[in-house]
């Protein structure tokens, strides 16, 4: 990211901090492979290049990953969740494939990012905002690898999980609420497509 007025990046790591490795990865996690056939996932690819993509912006500093929104979007200089576009047809099918992943009834995943991982761009440490409660992700292009982690008792409890091309993972329960989760720079071109619930009374209304 791009620092503004000298600000300490997100997100980043205490060097003071012991790190705990831990293969054991936390309740709520669930990673579902080759969810999405190979000529679903070209043909989307195909799509995603020719989004209106813009760069995330977080309190002053641009992301070099680049977004657009469906259904919501989180404003971070409001820190309000916005009405975005509505879900384009295209994105139906995925949606109901998340929300068969969460048995959950359709339209219920209200909310969802497509990312931009050009190489070399990746996403620190964060849990999502409260106000969102399930988290699916489907992977596209290049694999990355998602890293979990948990301060306990002075220490960071880790895990991580390689995130292959047309698999999905899932972040509910602990996993979601409790645990941070990052990406790391690749150094392949990548896509997700993020969905994303909402907590009860949670969502804006549509006008």
């Amino acid at each position: 990211m791009a620092a503004s007025g000298g600000r300490r990046k997100p997100y980043s790591d205490d060097p003071a901090i012991p790190v705990l490795l831990d293969v054991t990865l936390p309740n709520g996690y669930a990673y579902r492979p080759e969810i999405v056939s190979s000529s679903d996932e070209r043909a989307l690819v195909g799509l995603f290049a020719t989004l209106p993509f813009k760069p995330f912006e977080f309190h002053g500093y641009l992301g070099n990953r680049r977004i657009v929104s469906y259904g919501h979007r989180y404003d971070y200089s409001l820190q309000a969740l916005q009405v975005a576009d509505p879900m384009p047809a295209w994105l139906v099918p995925l949606q109901r494939t998340a929300e068969d992943l969460l048995k959950l009834r359709p339209d219920s995943l209200a909310q969802a990012l497509v990312t931009e991982y050009a190489p070399g761009a990746g996403i620190g440490w964060h849990r999502d905002k409260p106000m969102f409660e399930h988290v699916v992700s489907i992977s596209f292009g290049g694999p990355c690898m998602l890293r979990l982690r948990r301060r306990i008792e002075g220490k960071w409890l880790r895990a991580k999980q390689i995130i292959m091309p047309r698999s999905a993972y899932i972040l509910s329960g602990e996993a979601r609420d409790i645990w941070e989760h990052s990406i790391p720079p690749a150094d392949q071109l990548r896509y997700s497509v993020t969905f994303r619930d909402f907590r009860r009374n949670a969502a804006p209304e549509r006008p």
